[in-house]
């Protein structure tokens, strides 16, 4: 089985989302393959002011989640008009240092929802991931402008828009019986584990059927 997390590095859902994607790796560790993938959101996608962020922050955080914090919207910018790359950029080239987990991009997410910082400068994200990573900055930031990179990203992208779903997070959960589920925007854990627990249900219970039955057609 292989689940397969999209993500904004700079969305709030997927900062909400985080537990559930820990307990999710901590349930099926070794029944299930686990990956993240950036999903870029649109600039129409981002909020136009500090005040309207606080607004979705106060709803998503406080009236939906029940934080106990509310999220900080100093990393907005008017001036990028909703074109944040960089914080995105920075983690996709964590994975050409052996960051391919989680460390990078959580790091780059807490210095802007959780500090304020503005990372959607390309310095400022390399200088907070570099930190996390112990990584040499210039290096870092060479492979987060490279066009590898952004070919990588931009390939995820769509990827993501190409199920046909809009919101993040988003996960893909696909198992060796060829069943695919498709979430999007959904945070809490349950409905996730009822599915996952349904499909590797339903793959064991093809597995034990090959054990003791030929393939159809197949001469006794």
């Amino acid at each position: 089985m292989k689940i397969t997390y999209y993500l904004e590095v700079l969305s709030s859902w997927c900062t909400w989302v985080e537990p559930t994607w820990d307990a999710l790796k901590a349930r099926y560790a070794g029944r299930a393959e686990f990956e993240w993938k950036i999903a870029l959101m649109n600039p129409g996608d981002f909020p136009v002011s500090r005040e309207q962020c606080d607004w979705f922050y106060r709803r998503s955080g406080g009236t939906v989640m029940g934080s106990p914090f509310m999220l900080n919207s100093g990393w907005f910018e008017a001036s990028r008009k909703g074109v944040y790359h960089a914080p995105n950029l920075v983690a996709e080239a964590g994975r050409d240092f052996g960051f391919s987990g989680d460390e990078l991009r959580r790091a780059i997410a807490h210095a802007a929802v959780r500090e304020g910082k503005k990372v959607g400068d390309m310095t400022v994200a390399v200088a907070v991931a570099a930190k996390a990573g112990r990584l040499n900055p210039k290096k870092l930031r060479a492979a987060a402008e490279s066009a590898a990179v952004l070919a990588r990203v931009q390939a995820s992208t769509q990827e993501f828009f190409a199920h046909q779903i809009s919101q993040r997070p988003a996960f893909i959960i696909t198992d060796a019986i060829g069943d695919k589920a498709v979430f999007s925007g959904l945070v809490r854990p349950e409905p996730l584990i009822a599915t996952i627990d349904s499909m590797l249900s339903d793959t064991a219970a093809y597995a034990a059927h090959a054990a003791h039955h030929k393939p159809y057609g197949v001469s006794p």
